[in-house]
């Protein structure tokens, strides 16, 4: 049995943005139903900035928890008349931590004016960059990577912004999708190998809008054109949409998790419907790992579409044996371990009556630290599980992300350095089954050169240079 160190149960991502141009006089109130939708990606903070609509001064505001706590209606969204906005939600990485002055979007004043960001991803070279800028005189008022691009561009000493934005964003390392505003339009921005996703659609005949998912558009009305290219440059203003290239492509490299995990099932990335994908992730495994069991439940709410795959492919009823509880809150940024741990009791509960006496199979998205696995196998058995089998539709998390992932480091990683049967052994499992590498890609429908596998197997597109690779 497993009785190590488990820190937190799941990957975090790091932020939703969104934002857009609209003739209308709704897209402030629009900006936060989007939000609404993108809550999945971050609860830690909230924020909406406004610019245009004949107002001088871009109007934000931003604030620590949902959506719905910084935004408990929409009243005063509908009295603002502003045609451009930047929206965000925000999960913290690493040493950002729970401060708020790091809720975004961050709006900074400079000699030409003012700059609204919201940034999902985390740059590579933001230590280097941070610390040369501090060398030349900067201040920063804020951990965020957001407000390295503000002072980047402030120095290019052009009122143009986005010459400015060409002229910087080429020497930003690693991953990102930015969404920001002078008062004057709205850009969209994203890195060279497209690791966080980030799409456009259409606002009827009144503007644009961009956001982290489609499930975003959905939420508005608005209609989807097509996804950002990596290293694309979208401007959205009142003369329309216009695009320029201001990185090269390089190796694509789109985040799978956000197919695994992240992403909300009713949003379509690059084409593919994540439902769907996660729907095939379970078939796939139900062939590769098959179980003698009576019944087939996943864990709520990223599991579910992969355990009904596995179902349907195994031949077995899919039960609804784990409950959620929708209304437990935040629990995984309370600030001790031991409240962390509680939490997944707190969150989930097993159905006595489903369970008892039965050979169960719990279908996974994923195990990182394996705090979820050993809580929900000791959650099963003390139901009266007869057998409790594991099933991962993912390959084992063996290596640390670099790209806005807040991923643990590799020792603290469950599946690192050890087999499954060891996992297994160590949660508590009869036995365990994970998707392999060739059935996660299949499965996607995407190709393996396009996508970044790295947690699955320690090899990165681009080089992390803090950690010397």
């Amino acid at each position: 049995m497993y009785h190590g160190a488990i820190i937190g149960p799941k990957l975090k991502e790091s932020c939703g943005v969104c934002g857009g141009f609209s003739r209308g006089d709704n897209l402030p109130y629009l900006t936060c139903f989007a939000l609404y939708a993108l809550q999945h990606r971050g609860q830690e903070s909230a924020g909406i900035a406004v610019g245009g609509g004949g107002e001088k001064k871009i109007w934000l505001k931003r604030g620590m928890g949902l959506v719905s706590e910084v935004f408990p209606t929409t009243d005063e969204l509908k009295e603002r008349r502003g045609n451009l906005t930047v929206g965000h939600v925000r999960y913290s990485y690493g040493e950002e931590g729970w401060h708020p002055e790091n809720a975004q979007p961050l709006l900074l004043k400079y000699r030409h004016g003012e700059l609204a960001i919201a940034h999902n991803g985390l740059l590579l070279n933001g230590p280097q960059l941070r610390e040369e800028l501090e060398e030349k005189g900067a201040i920063f008022q804020t951990g965020s990577d957001s407000e390295l691009l503000a002072h980047l561009v402030a120095r290019q000493g052009s009122p143009d912004l986005e010459e400015s934005l060409a002229a910087v964003v080429p020497r930003l390392a690693g991953a990102f999708a930015f969404v920001l505003t002078d008062g004057k339009k709205v850009i969209g921005l994203r890195d060279r190998h497209g690791f966080r996703p980030l799409s456009l659609a259409a606002l009827g005949n009144e503007g644009y809008f961009l956001a982290s998912e489609t499930c975003a558009f959905d939420t508005i009305r608005a209609r989807f054109l097509r996804d950002v290219e990596p290293g694309e440059m979208v401007v959205l203003d009142q003369n329309g949409l216009r695009s320029r290239r201001i990185m090269p492509e390089e190796q694509p490299s789109l985040c799978i998790f956000e197919f695994i995990y992240f992403a909300r099932p009713d949003s379509n990335i690059h084409g593919v419907n994540v439902h769907l994908a996660r729907r095939e992730l379970g078939r796939t495994l139900a062939r590769e790992h098959p179980a003698a069991a009576d019944m087939v439940t996943g864990v709520p709410d990223s599991s579910i579409a992969a355990a009904s795959g596995y179902a349907e492919e195994a031949g077995l009823p899919y039960e609804m044996a784990l409950v959620k509880n929708r209304y437990i809150g935040r629990t995984f940024i309370q600030p001790s371990q031991k409240l962390r741990e509680e939490g997944v009791d707190l969150k989930l509960n097993a159905v006595r009556k489903i369970v008892e006496g039965k050979r169960v199979v719990i279908v996974d998205d994923s195990i990182v630290r394996g705090t979820t696995s050993l809580k929900l196998v000791r959650m099963v058995r003390r139901a009266g599980a007869r057998e409790v089998h594991l099933r991962i539709s993912s390959p084992p998390v063996i290596a640390s992300c670099f790209y806005g992932i807040d991923t643990p480091t590799q020792e603290e990683l469950i599946a690192h350095g050890r087999t499954p049967a060891e996992v297994a052994e160590m949660v508590g499992a009869d036995s365990i089954g994970f998707l392999s590498h060739e059935g996660m890609i299949s499965s996607i429908g995407l190709p393996g050169d396009r996508v970044c596998q790295a947690c699955f197997t320690a090899r990165y597109p681009v080089l992390n240079p803090a950690a010397g690779s």
